[in-house]
């Protein structure tokens, strides 16, 4: 099989994150793989093991998102690809990633793609289902459970608490979701191997595509952290003067009444 997953480096949410000037201030932020992702490693490299092929992991970004893919090489995906957009993108949005992808996965033969459900950064959840339209295959998002038998696949996803149970079959996109698996952390053995594993770099031009053709369809206005929250409140006295106290606050201060 060939399988392949997409990654996105994002920074890390549980780590303290500044805005400066309506950005995110990169030298103080921490950048792990996003951890939809994780799932999407982890289940590409079951798939493998259970039914053969290899795994290729693939990213766009710049040169600091090597660290994120050698991370998926010990944990054992095959090869690594870098779609390098340093020196030709300044901005883009998802029809970017996607207009890139759509590139990069002409004239290949992929039988299983896989990528996160979302991204923790910007959460739009586009990029799959939008790809797999771009290249004319099943999408099916939110998977927790996926068994392929030759060219049928068997998959249940998450819907709102719930499970839908899917069939379909090869070529097929599916997007991660939390409790499809536990991703490995990599091993000692898998780090040093990870280093001999190929990792392409490539450019937009080695895709045939200009900038224009690449050009960001959003623009984002400004970043900015939620407001701080205010110390709550605890009502004291009797249940009926709480009651009371506690309208009155619904009232003036919240305005929810």
């Amino acid at each position: 099989m060939n399988i392949y997953v997409l990654l996105k480096r994002t920074f890390d949410t549980e780590e303290k994150i500044a805005v400066n000037g309506g950005a995110i201030a990169d030298d103080g932020a921490e950048y792990i793989i996003n951890p939809y992702d994780e799932y999407a490693v982890e289940e590409a490299i079951n798939l493998r093991d259970a039914h053969g092929g290899e795994v290729t992991v693939v990213t766009i970004g710049e040169e600091d998102a090597e660290k994120q893919l050698r991370t998926a090489l010990a944990m054992g995906a095959d090869k690594a690809v870098l779609i390098n957009t340093e020196d030709d993108l300044e901005e883009g949005d998802q029809f970017t990633t996607v207009k890139i992808l759509e590139a990069f996965f002409e004239g290949k033969e992929a039988d299983i793609i896989l990528a996160g459900n979302v991204a923790i950064d910007e959460a739009s959840g586009q990029v799959g289902p939008r790809l797999a339209e771009r290249l004319d295959i099943a999408c099916v998002t939110t998977i927790t459970k996926i068994e392929v038998d030759g060219t049928t696949v068997n998959i249940e996803r998450d819907v709102e608490g719930d499970v839908e149970k899917v069939e379909t079959s090869l070529p097929l996109l599916v997007t991660c979701q939390q409790g499809l698996n536990e991703p490995r952390y990599p091993s000692l053995p898998g780090i040093m191997k990870a280093k001999k594993k190929p990792l392409e770099e490539l450019e937009i031009d080695d895709l045939d595509l200009e900038e224009d053709d690449v050009e960001a369809k959003t623009t984002t206005m400004e970043i900015f952290l939620p407001p701080a929250k205010e110390a709550g409140k605890v009502l004291e006295g009797e249940v009926d003067d709480q009651v009371k106290e506690l309208v009155s606050l619904l009232k003036t201060e919240a305005k929810v009444l």
